[in-house]
């Protein structure tokens, strides 16, 4: 599978319906655990900042890593003529549990609520969940991620969705490998299964099309989003044009 770097992190170079393929096979066959990684601008921007060895760590392991950010993927064609594609952990689960997981599929979930939890048993008909909602401030609590990743460990599944956010997923995924004993496909995803039950609006499609999602949703609610796009997000620009003063994208 062809691969690039931009700005320090690994984009794997694959379209949604072939990430899909790859997915189900691995899945049908409950192989060892893997997991794929969707990083978003939130991740370029704390990967290039160099604060969070762990979570770098922690995102270049990933089997499979995809690019979740409109504005990186306009930023890397336009300064470095990369094409990183888009293929984002919203329309990855979407399409994974429209055509891909069968009702009767046993998933794990690490992250959500009982509700988001019923909703998917109500839409997908899915007959077999379990989940486990980790203790708060995951991040900086390393006995909670150890029993997070146990957790996996102990109830293998065909697909295992870590929606605890990013880099708290992918930490999590990469403790389950080292471990050993895990099997299935981790998806740490973000948001994706709020969003697929109704409980958090998804932008229109017209926004997601032109990557400006993150405009749609800055504009319908300011205060929420505007730490996120203006200090969380932002800076991925100045690392961008850094890197094109430099000459190398990586």
């Amino acid at each position: 599978m062809e691969s690039v770097r931009f700005l320090k992190v690994r984009f794997d170079l694959i379209d949604l319906e072939t990430a899909c393929d790859l997915i189900a096979g691995r899945a049908r066959e409950m192989a060892p655990f893997s997991y794929v990684a969707t990083p978003n601008a939130q991740c370029i921007v704390r990967f290039n900042g160099g604060k969070a060895p762990a979570a770098d760590a922690a995102w270049n392991d990933a089997w499979l890593s995809t690019n979740d950010s409109g504005p990186a993927e306009l930023l890397a064609r336009v300064l470095f003529g990369l094409e990183l594609g888009r293929v984002t952990g919203a329309d990855l689960t979407a399409a994974l549990l429209a055509r891909r997981i069968p009702a009767t599929t046993p998933i794990t979930i690490l992250g959500g609520t009982e509700e988001m939890e019923r909703r998917l048993r109500e839409r997908y008909g899915l007959t077999t969940i379990r989940r486990m909602d980790p203790a708060m401030g995951l991040l900086n609590n390393p006995a909670e991620i150890e029993r997070s990743a146990r957790f996996i460990i102990d109830n293998p599944a065909p697909y295992i969705f870590l929606v605890v956010g990013t880099p708290q997923a992918e930490i999590v995924a990469q403790r389950v490998v080292q471990l050993g004993g895990g099997k299935g496909v981790g998806l740490c995803v973000g948001s994706s299964l709020n969003f697929l039950t109704g409980l958090a609006g998804r932008a229109p499609e017209w926004s997601r099309k032109l990557g400006l999602e993150w405009l749609y949703r800055l504009a319908a609610s300011p205060r929420t989003h505007a730490r996120r796009v203006f200090v969380q997000s932002a800076p991925l620009i100045w690392y961008a044009l850094r890197a094109r003063l430099r000459g190398q994208p990586t």
